[in-house]
């Protein structure tokens, strides 16, 4: 009698067209136009080695999904930290590295910051200093006859109010899921100044009410 032994299955190779797919997916879900590898290994179904020897680079690979490609060293300073600013407000504190792999607050991944400031960390101390560094002195004047703040001046704003709504102390840190504003407390429009004293946090709630008010 014939014995019967265990043929292990073999492996299907991955359409090229799933990966693309599952790659867009991911986008579509982040709602954003570059995936980073980083992004990809937390959200996706497979493993970016696969996308660059099918593909031959994670480039090209976007490029295949009709997605933008992930540039590293063209970031200006300026953008770089106003990104660390952006997750600052978002999560109503201090950034980790792995809030900057999270594409859905974060433009730019942690791996561009390592390579730029030769690590994370000293990418925050950067940051922080580049926020304090002559405020007082350079800042106010250049910046009070523009509507928008700059990066400096919203972080001493949002330092200034620990990160929370002046109003109802709304903070992402406390549980707070949407965005926090810098608000002119006179309106930029009726001769309001950018400037620190002027401005002031606001929760998207209590924002949207002060405008209905004015």
């Amino acid at each position: 009698m014939d014995k019967f032994y265990y043929q292990p299955p073999k492996s299907t190779p991955v359409l090229s067209d799933v990966l693309i797919e599952d790659l867009r997916f991911v986008a579509k879900q982040l709602n954003v136009t570059r995936v980073s590898q980083e992004t990809y290994q937390k959200h996706g179904k497979f493993s970016t080695s696969l996308f660059k020897r099918r593909f031959g680079s994670w480039n090209k690979a976007l490029l295949e999904a009709n997605l933008e490609i992930v540039r590293v060293g063209i970031h200006t300073e300026e953008a770089l930290f106003e990104n660390i600013l952006k997750v600052w407000q978002k999560k109503g504190g201090q950034p980790t590295q792995s809030d900057m792999d999270d594409a859905s607050i974060s433009n730019i991944t942690s791996g561009v910051y390592k390579k730029r400031f030769k690590g994370w960390t000293n990418a925050v101390k950067d940051f922080i200093r580049y926020a304090n560094e002559n405020y007082v002195i350079t800042a106010k004047k250049k910046e009070e006859d523009k509507r928008d703040p700059s990066v400096k001046l919203r972080y001493q704003v949002l330092k200034r109010d620990n990160f929370s709504c002046v109003q109802c102390g709304a903070s992402p840190a406390k549980g707070y899921l949407g965005e926090l504003h810098i608000d002119h407390i006179k309106a930029w429009s009726k001769g309001g100044k950018t400037e620190i004293i002027n401005l002031q946090t606001l929760c998207v709630q209590c924002n949207l009410g002060k405008s209905n008010l004015d």
